[in-house]
């Protein structure tokens, strides 16, 4: 069993998904500096964030919890980076390092969720 959230997977690939996410919102136009570029920053944090805070409570229940946060906030992140897409801010295949990475995190969180942990 995992003794700190830094030993969980779902953290670690959520840490490179902020990363995949600077790397990407650093190319959108300038304009969207404090619009859309923010909020995905700010959505891609909250997931590694919420897994830290809620494996550090130490109850399961409350793990949980910050668990169905950060699956929110990858639901989020999903629908403001298909609205990038939209507006077509980058080619459809800039986006794979992040969609990849957000699949993988929300498969991770959703059996984490639903499995008891």
């Amino acid at each position: 069993m995992s003794t700190t959230y830094k030993d969980l997977v779902v953290w670690q690939k959520s840490m490179d998904l902020v990363v995949a996410v600077y790397a990407l919102t650093g190319k959108f136009p300038e304009c969207e500096k404090y619009g859309l570029s923010s909020q995905i920053r700010r959505a891609a944090v909250s997931l590694p964030s919420n897994i830290a805070e809620g494996k550090m409570r130490g109850a399961k229940g409350e793990f949980r919890r910050f668990l169905l946060i950060a699956y929110a906030s990858g639901s989020e992140l999903e629908t403001q980076i298909e609205i990038a897409k939209r507006l077509h801010y980058r080619t459809i295949n800039d986006y794979g390092s992040v969609d990849g990475l957000l699949n993988e995190v929300m498969r991770i969180l959703n059996k984490l969720i639903y499995n008891n942990i």
